[in-house]
Order: C-alpha cells, then structure tokens, then sequence
C-alpha cells in the first residue's frame, strides 16, 4: 500500500504506545516511513515487542521506546527533550494514553458504581492520566511545534455513549475534558501552524486487552485506526483543527474529501449536556 510521502521521516510520539489502539498507530507510522517515540508507563514484554515489531517493518531506529509516566511534567519534557535530540524534531503527538472506565469499576468490584461509592485512588488515577497526562505532553511539545511553525496534536476521546455510562463519570468526565480542551488549544494555537483534533474509535474495538466475551458482531477491529492515524499525521490533513474524527466511519473506498466528510463529526462552540 503506498503511504503519503510526508509521512517520510515525519516525527510522531505516541503515548500509551506498548498495546492496544496506541500500538496499533504506532506500528502503521513505522510502516509508512515514520519515525516513532513510543511512551509507555513501564518497561514490560509489551513494549518490547512492539519494538520488536517495529523492527521487523522498518529495521532498528525507526521506532524508539521511552518509559515515562504522562502524570509526571518532569516525565513529559523529558518525552519531549529526547525526542527532540533523538530525531531533531517533534511533529506529531498523539496523545493516546489513558485508563479505562474499567479502572473504576475494578477497583470497587462492583460494575456501574455510582459517583459516591467510587474509590478515590481509581478517580485520581484516572483523572491524572486522561487530563493531566493529555495536558502536560502538549504542554511539553507545543513550544517545539511553534517554534517550527508546524505540528499536530491529535487528542484520543470516546464516543458520548461511553461518556455518559452509569459509573463512568471519572472516564466520562476526562474524555469530555478532551474534546473542550482539544478545541480551546485549537483556538489559542490558530496562525502558529499547530493544529489540534480529537480521534477516536467510535465504538468498541477489539484491543485484545479486555476481560469478558468477545461477540464477533460487537467489537470493531483495531485495525480501523490505521488510515484515520496516517491521514491525521499526513499533510493531507493541513488546516483541519478543533474536529472530531470516527474511525469507523472511515471509508478508504471513498475519495478523499468525502472520507473525511463521512468520519468527521462537528463539534459545537459551546458546552451543552450530551
């Protein structure tokens, strides 16, 4: 498959990169000729086989593998120095990494658990790395990409059903952070040549990290993150900001200005209730 050739060398971070839709970005960056940093909380067999990936699609160097946790500024300019001093630049960052509405609920043993009987340390653990950690690696990239006069911040989000789940106002709540935030930057950003979207899933995907039953007609495969990820990190997608992205509604059988029509998803300027 022939990639968009500024997709060459281009420098992406992906956060949360060891497993998962995070892994799956990352893996199809290297085989379209990117150069990826991948975050990862800890330095586990996941993370080591994703460079192992890496390598069989693109030799050694394509893809560097960095331990750092987002919740932690320290940890983020440090994503960010190295990136920078690894591959002289820093052009994408998809701010992927996250907890689950499953944190909350496994911490209490008991699904849908309502805002009050919620444990604490799962709230906090959620809240600092869906909100803190998405806000303090752009924080830490953005002064590079102004700087450069070009980057691209893609924030990863959930659909408005998962939001408002019974129980799943911690995950809800930052992921609704997300989608304000990532317009707000879009704003303050305009004229710098940074740009700021929101991609997501648009329904369950089939990470192969979940606990329970898999139905076949219920999940979405992770490889719908592919073309969506590429495009996003491309020149194609110069001047898109402060949009809202479905994966699944990607249609590589379309042209492309209709591909993008049929996955974008137009935001409002003001909050509302969902």
């Amino acid at each position: 498959m022939a990639h968009d050739t500024s997709l060459t060398d281009r420098v992406v971070i992906v956060t949360g990169g060891s497993r998962g839709l995070g892994r799956e970005m990352a893996l199809a960056l290297v085989e379209a000729g990117a150069r990826v940093v991948v975050v990862a909380l800890n330095d586990s067999a996941h993370l080591a086989k994703t460079v192992r990936d890496a390598e069989a699609i693109a030799g050694s160097g394509r893809l560097i593998p960095m331990v750092a946790d987002v919740r932690r500024d320290a940890d983020c300019q440090r994503v960010a120095d190295e990136t920078l001093n690894a591959f002289g630049a820093v052009h994408v960052l998809f701010n992927n990494a996250g907890l689950g509405i499953q944190v909350v609920e496994n911490y209490s043993k008991k699904p849908q658990t309502p805002f009050w009987e919620t444990d604490l340390d799962a709230w906090y653990a959620v809240v600092e790395t869906n909100v803190h950690g998405v806000f303090l690696m752009a924080r830490a990239v953005t002064p590079t990409m102004i700087k450069q006069k070009f980057g691209k911040i893609i924030n990863l989000s959930t659909n408005r059903h998962t939001m408002l789940r019974l129980g799943g106002s911690t995950y809800g709540g930052a992921k609704a952070f997300v989608e304000v935030a990532s317009r707000v930057w879009a704003k303050e950003l305009a004229g710098t040549g940074v740009t700021v979207n929101v991609l997501l899933p648009g329904g369950p995907v089939d990470t192969g990290i979940r606990s329970g039953p898999l139905r076949d007609d219920t999940f979405w495969p992770i490889s719908i993150m592919r073309a969506p990820t590429l495009w996003l990190a491309s020149d194609q997608s110069n001047g898109h900001t402060a949009q809202r992205f479905l994966a699944r509604l990607w249609d590589e059988t379309l042209p492309l200005a209709e591909r993008i029509k049929a996955a974008r998803e137009d935001g409002i300027d003001k909050p509302m209730m969902m």
